[in-house]
């Protein structure tokens, strides 16, 4: 078997002006992050992130926040790209709560990765159709920062 490779695919950076609580449930404590825009840039493919993604967010009681998204993509030739992607973000109880005041941490101090997929009818992007991604993750005051790359 040979090791993973993988090659870079975009910078992703979202604005996240607003997060709801809808309360504690059966899951966890549910959160809803509205994703009011971004950008993203590569290689291979560049544009900004339509209003109206959202984060379905879960609390464990452990700390861990479970991250379910949806965006809409639109390179900068006007293509659609469905990006959805499920990950998960923790780390040491102080780190958590700088990040949660606004502070700026260093990503390494935390845990923050996701798995991403896309869809789209593109036929310039359609091979983004039969990829695995993966991302790591930078929380900002105003929103992540994911740098997302192609597993070869």
């Amino acid at each position: 078997m040979p090791d993973v490779l993988t090659s870079p695919l975009f910078t992703l950076t979202l604005k996240v002006p607003k997060i709801q609580s809808l309360g504690r449930t059966p899951l966890g404590e549910r959160r809803v992050a509205v994703v009011s825009g971004g950008s993203f840039e590569g290689p291979k493919l560049r544009g900004t992130v339509d209003d109206g993604g959202s984060d379905w967010i879960i609390g464990h009681p452990d700390g861990a926040l479970q991250l379910d998204v949806r965006l809409t993509l639109r390179t900068e030739d006007g293509q659609l790209i469905g990006m959805t992607y499920r990950g998960f973000r923790h780390g040491p109880a102080a780190v958590i709560a700088r990040l949660n005041r606004g502070e700026a941490v260093d990503p390494g101090e935390y845990y923050f990765r996701i798995a991403p997929f896309f869809e789209t009818a593109s036929e310039r992007y359609g091979w983004l159709n039969r990829i695995v991604a993966v991302g790591l993750g930078h929380r900002l005051p105003d929103g992540p920062v994911y740098r997302v790359f192609e597993v070869l």
